[in-house]
């Protein structure tokens, strides 16, 4: 996935890479292109129109970039793979996590809260009481950094030891797509 100059359009040219850095408090980071090149800065507002808030240092990005007066940025986002070597995280009861089970439903839920010093928190899926737990491990492997409370997402959850739980963290409009 190498910078294209072919892929260039009215709407700016494709780019896949890696994200640098990105701070949600700030509200941006930047990105890396894998053929090289300046950084390219993320606005969190671009990222928002993707569907998420933040995204983990290292994850793989692929973009759409235009040239402005500032420099380099990004305009929209077209994916988010999780960071490298991401696979083998560990699980919150210390067991090797398996991988995601891509059969569970994608569930729309509100970030109720999470510490990101902490390492995790908790969500609520739309229609059920209880709260379903959020460890940084596994929105890490979803290519987050962070979650905001109030947030809009969807899980794919299990039921865990100590109740339900996470195993994949995505867009709110992941989970409306896959409803269509």
């Amino acid at each position: 996935m190498m910078l294209k100059m072919s892929d260039v359009d009215q709407d700016g040219t494709r780019v896949s890479g890696t994200v640098k850095w990105f701070d949600p408090t700030k509200g941006f980071g930047f990105v890396v292109a894998e053929g090289g090149g300046p950084d390219i800065l993320l606005h969190a507002n671009v990222l928002r129109n993707f569907g998420q808030s933040s995204v983990a240092d290292a994850a793989g990005i692929e973009i759409i970039i235009q040239e402005t007066a500032r420099g380099i940025q990004a305009v929209e986002v077209l994916r988010i793979d999780p960071p490298a070597g991401e696979d083998d995280a560990v699980a919150p009861e210390g067991e090797i996590a398996e991988p995601v089970d891509l059969s569970l439903p994608l569930e729309p839920a509100r970030v109720k809260w999470f510490d990101k010093a902490k390492g995790f928190g908790f969500a609520n899926v739309f229609g059920r009481d209880e709260d379903v737990f959020l460890h940084i491990e596994v929105l890490r492997r979803s290519g987050l950094a962070d979650l905001q409370p109030g947030e809009a997402v969807s899980l794919r959850v299990v039921d865990g030891k100590r109740g339900r739980m996470a195993t994949q963290v995505t867009s709110w409009e992941a989970a409306l797509k896959s409803g269509e």
